[in-house]
C-alpha cells in the first residue's frame, strides 16, 4: 500500500490564494508563491494549484503565478485550470508542473485524457470532478452529477460513471471533489470518495470539508483515498483553529496511518 498524502490546495485568482464555500465567495488569504514556501516548510506531501476562474473565463492559466509558486516547492506539484489540450498542458509542465489536473475541458472533451495520458503518461493526469449530490434518477444513478466551469454549469453527467470513463481513458488519479462540503469543515462525502475509490484502480484525492484531523482519518480508512486535500484546516479565515501540517501528521500516525 502507497504511503498516504496530505495535500495543500491553492484555489487562485489572480496570483493570490483564496478559500471559497461551495465553490463561491472566495475570499483572501495571501499571495500564492508566500504560501507556497510556507506549506513547504510545513511538510506538506503535495500543492495541487487550481486557477479556479481560468475555464470559465476561457482563457489559460496562470502561468506566471504557476512558476512562483514552484520556485518555493519541491514536492509534487499539481496544477490544473484553463488547460484546453496538449499544447496546454506541455505548457504547465514546462511551467513547472509535475502532474496536470483536467476537469472542465475533459467533460467537453474526453479525448484529451488519453491524449495526455499517451504524451506526457498517464501518471501525470489528474482527472478533477466537481461532484454534486442530487436525487437518483437513470441518467444519473449513483446520485452524484458533475458540476463544470467552477460549478457553474451542470452536465446531467454521472460522477460514478464519468470516473470509470476517465479511468479507462488513462488518467492516473480521480480528485473527488465534493461541493455540498466544500469549505463547510465538517468532513469529506465519504459516500461517493468510497465509491469512486471501488470503482477505479488507481488512486484517489478526497477533497471538499476536512476541519478535523478525524476527518482526514475517515477519508484514508472508511472511504480509501490515498490523498487528501487540507486546505481550509491549514489556512482558512473562516475557521477559529487552524492546523500545522505536522498536527494533522501526528494524529494520523498516532492513529496508525502511514503516512
Amino acid at each position: 500500500m502507497n504511503k498516504k498524502r496530505l495535500v495543500a490546495c491553492f484555489d487562485v485568482i489572480g496570483g493570490n490564494v483564496t478559500k471559497a464555500k461551495q465553490f463561491q465567495d472566495n475570499i483572501y488569504v495571501a499571495p500564492a508563491a508566500e504560501m507556497a514556501k510556507r506549506m513547504s516548510e510545513e511538510g506538506i506531501d503535495e500543492v495541487i494549484f487550481f486557477d479556479v476562474t481560468a475555464s470559465a473565463e476561457r482563457r489559460m492559466i496562470d502561468l506566471d503565478t504557476v512558476r512562483a509558486v514552484k520556485k518555493h516547492i519541491t514536492v509534487p506539484f499539481i496544477v490544473g485550470g484553463g488547460l484546453r489540450g496538449l499544447d496546454d498542458m506541455r505548457a504547465a509542465v514546462d511551467a513547472g508542473a509535475d502532474k496536470v489536473s483536467i476537469d472542465s475541458m475533459a467533460v467537453r472533451n474526453p479525448d484529451i485524457i488519453a491524449e495526455g495520458a499517451r504524451e506526457l503518461g498517464s501518471g501525470r493526469i489528474v482527472l478533477s470532478m466537481q461532484v454534486k449530490r442530487v436525487a437518483k434518477t437513470d441518467a444519473i444513478p449513483s446520485g452524484y452529477e458533475i458540476a463544470i466551469d467552477g460549478a457553474r454549469t451542470f452536465t446531467g453527467m454521472d460522477a460514478l460513471e464519468w470516473a470509470k470513463r476517465g479511468a479507462a481513458l488513462g488518467a492516473g488519479e480521480i480528485c473527488v471533489n465534493s461541493i455540498d462540503n466544500d469549505g463547510g469543515c465538517e468532513g469529506y462525502d465519504l459516500e461517493i470518495t468510497k465509491a469512486v475509490a471501488e470503482a477505479v484502480n488507481i488512486p484517489i484525492i478526497a477533497s471538499g470539508g476536512a476541519g478535523l484531523p478525524r476527518h482526514v482519518l475517515d477519508a484514508f480508512i472508511k472511504a480509501g483515498a490515498e490523498a487528501a486535500i487540507v486546505s481550509s484546516m491549514l489556512y482558512s479565515p473562516r475557521l477559529a483553529k487552524n492546523y500545522t501540517v505536522r498536527e494533522i501528521k501526528d494524529e494520523l500516525i498516532a492513529a496508525g496511518v502511514d503516512i
